[in-house]
């Protein structure tokens, strides 16, 4: 099957920058995420995308773990319906957590998932960035304090609900396919 309904570059036709990350990329996972090659018929989207995702989801001073990172994420693409970015982020947020399950529950339901009461405050505020940014309030960052997330990591967790916004949608409307092998990580033990 395709990984995408738009053509998708050859991996030696691309730049040079692109082509060395993607191949890092490759060397870490054993494989390339299709959301590297769905994107890269566009260099300079790709390259503003990854600079982006990076800046939010690779940030050394947060107040937020991977973990909780891939949980935003998690339950931001369970709302939109994203199946690329609930399969490739839950098998991370899996493997970050621990947890064979937590990335089912939390793309479904956060609110029913074995999680902490300071990851679904978190995720609650996530999802009404998703679904009702017009409405947020200084009662929703009142409700996130007593959790001991600061204003920079409520801003963290809005600019990652936000981002993977972006990132359902375009995934959504390319049909970019997750690759097979997101499917079992995190689930089951690793080879040795």
């Amino acid at each position: 099957m395709p990984i995408s309904r738009y053509p998708v570059p050859a991996l030696e036709d691309l730049p040079e920058d692109m082509r060395e990350r993607i191949l890092a990329v490759q060397e870490k996972a054993g494989f390339v995420p299709n959301v590297f090659l769905a994107l890269a018929r566009r260099p300079a989207e790709w390259r503003a995308f990854f600079a982006y995702h990076d800046a939010l989801m690779l940030k050394e001073d947060s107040g937020l773990t991977k973990g909780e990172r891939e949980m935003i994420v998690v339950a931001v693409s369970g709302r939109n319906r994203c199946i690329y970015c609930v399969v490739a982020h839950g098998a991370i947020l899996r493997i970050y957590e621990k947890k064979p399950l937590v990335a089912d529950q939390v793309a479904t339901n956060h609110l029913k998932a074995d999680i902490t009461p300071r990851q679904k405050a978190m995720c609650d505020f996530a999802v009404k960035v998703t679904e009702a940014s017009h409405q947020i309030g200084d009662e929703d960052f009142a409700a996130l304090r007593p959790h001991g997330f600061t204003d920079e990591d409520i801003w963290d967790i809005g600019a990652i609900a936000a981002f993977f916004g972006l990132s359902n949608r375009m995934a959504n409307m390319t049909a970019m396919r997750p690759n097979d092998e997101f499917y079992l990580m995190g689930r089951v033990p690793k080879a040795k």
